[in-house]
């Protein structure tokens, strides 16, 4: 099982891949295919000066915020541990620790919580993001991202919703979702988000609002976006697919296992 769990997460470390690739020759190197099918910039693309980001951009594409992307936002919850007085709905709260499990980088072991029946309109629905707000490290920065397809929800039998430490992002257009991600993921990588934390009772908080209002990025065309979705969204779907897989393998072990150690099964 060792050896099928490690393979499926050289493929999906292949995928995303891919998937960065992807978004890095057509948002960031601007070479997207043009009408003719040819890279649009290396081809002699139109390109225009921005004065707010300080470079060119392709002729047409905007400048935004990521807040304009945004429809609403979700604050997280974390309840009881068991059921006691209005506290009945029975959900799965995902902390800035199962973040990496649910992006294929471990396992998710998001405790299973009971919350008020007021407050079960914070669960969260299929293209909604999970953002760490609290914790990060010294080499590691708040802003951890995951974005939560139809298959994520396939592997919980109830609600899911996000912890107090993080926040779940909706956006306006769901064919965005891949840039989105793709774009903060980007950002995150380049230790963008080290600038915009700040400290309480010794612990990193995510300048969330600040960042959200003011840093400036690039929002293509929705023609394009929408081509760049349906690229991305096959490749997803394998990789939704094998973390599905490791789970129940992973939940299988977890269950033989013991039986194996105590002799109550025996492998000839």
């Amino acid at each position: 099982m060792k050896n099928k769990n490690s393979h499926s997460r050289t493929i999906n470390d292949n995928l995303e891949r891919m998937a960065k690739t992807l978004y890095d020759y057509w948002f960031v190197q601007f070479d997207f295919p043009e009408e003719n099918g040819k890279p649009y910039k290396s081809s002699g693309g139109k390109m225009i000066w921005n004065e707010v980001l300080k470079r060119e951009i392709p002729e047409g594409w905007k400048v935004t915020v990521f807040n304009d992307w945004i429809e609403k936002t979700k604050t997280g919850d974390w309840g009881k541990d068991k059921i006691e007085g209005n506290y009945t709905e029975k959900v799965y709260c995902i902390r800035g620790a199962d973040i990496n499990g649910l992006n294929g980088k471990g396992e998710v072991k998001a405790p299973q919580r009971y919350i008020l029946k007021n407050n079960i309109s914070k669960a969260l629905k299929p293209d909604d993001f999970i953002v760490e707000i609290s914790g990060g490290s010294p080499t590691q920065s708040t802003g951890r991202i995951v974005l939560l397809t139809e298959s994520t929800f396939e592997r919980f039998d109830s609600n899911i919703i996000c912890s107090n430490f993080c926040k779940a992002i909706s956006l306006k257009e769901n064919e965005f979702s891949f840039n989105f991600l793709q774009e903060w993921q980007r950002l995150y990588d380049a230790n963008v988000f080290f600038g915009y934390e700040g400290k309480t009772s010794g612990i990193k908080n995510f300048l969330f609002e600040s960042f959200m209002e003011s840093y400036f990025v690039i929002k293509p065309p929705k023609v394009l976006v929408e081509r760049f979705y349906n690229q991305i969204k096959n490749i997803e779907s394998k990789k939704q697919s094998n973390l599905k897989q490791n789970q129940k393998l992973s939940s299988l072990r977890d269950w033989l296992l013991p039986m194996l150690m105590n002799g109550q099964v025996k492998v000839e």
